[in-house]
């Protein structure tokens, strides 16, 4: 049986997707306080979410289907082959982000004050922005990341606790649906119970990202625009969430499968 089927690249393409504009999701509020718009940032960045999120659900139908469609000889490894490459495309949609986040940063901060002038009015925002000049506009500002740019952070100012707390929740984040599909087939006479396990794994990720992570670089992002802190302060924490969530994809890959057979273990007290 092949391999790297159409639907594998797909799915594939899509977690890249997702990864990447979750990655970028780290520069909104650099976007925001180098403009003093912060609250017009987080309302525009919620398009890009719902983007995400649909591509998210779109996949995940796809994603379980590979084990409908893996051999029945040797289905653990074909399965478990399979989903090591959606959790690498995971490591590259972040790799991807954290190589357009200056970009991203200059094009979003000028989205950002056209949306107030729009008076808050995204369609009228997507019409102006789906032009020819305005596109033009946008590629002078493509640029990959340049040692200058990191040249007067300081990684003193890190905070180490959080910094880990975000890999891993990064890694749970990324093999959430994988490792309770994997179960599923470890533990078939509990399948269907393994696989709704993942929803609640994501939400777990979700709430310990809440409430760990966003408060943080908020109240930098506020002191930011209050005259309380520095831009750079809040680059320098931007920065590090993104490397840490580069590594917590990486950690996904050692975990996924003692993930799945936590999964699998777990279900039994569910029945």
């Amino acid at each position: 049986m092949e391999f790297f089927t159409a639907q594998l690249v797909m799915i594939a393409l899509f977690i890249l997707v997702i990864h990447s504009i979750e990655t970028l999701a780290y520069s909104v509020r650099l976007s925001g306080a180098r403009v003093k718009l912060l609250a017009s940032a987080l309302s525009l960045f919620n398009v890009m979410v719902m983007v995400s999120r649909l591509a998210n659900m779109m996949q995940q139908p796809f994603t379980g289907s590979l084990i409908d469609n893996a051999p029945k000889v040797n289905s653990l490894e074909f399965v478990e082959n399979q989903y090591r490459i959606l959790i690498g495309s995971a490591t590259l949609g972040t790799v991807i982000g954290l190589l357009l986040l200056p970009t991203f940063i200059a094009v979003f901060s000028r989205a950002i004050i056209h949306l107030a002038e729009e008076r808050g009015s995204i369609p009228a925002l997507l019409k102006k922005g789906f032009t020819l000049s305005y596109f033009k506009r946008a590629i002078k500002h493509i640029h990959l990341p340049r040692y200058t740019y990191l040249k007067d952070m300081s990684w003193r100012d890190i905070p180490i606790k959080l910094f880990c707390i975000n890999i891993l929740i990064t890694a749970i984040y990324t093999i959430g649906v994988l490792s309770a599909l994997y179960a599923a087939l470890l533990t078939p006479e509990r399948a269907t119970t393994a696989v709704m396990a993942s929803g609640l794994i994501n939400g777990i990720a979700t709430i310990l990202l809440i409430v760990f992570i966003d408060p943080k670089i908020s109240i930098l992002a506020d002191d930011v625009i209050n005259k309380k802190g520095n831009y750079v302060t809040l680059k320098s924490a931007s920065i590090m969430m993104v490397t840490s969530r580069l590594l917590g994809t990486l950690l996904a890959q050692a975990l996924f499968i003692p993930g799945a057979k936590y999964i699998a273990w777990f279900t039994q007290f569910l029945m």
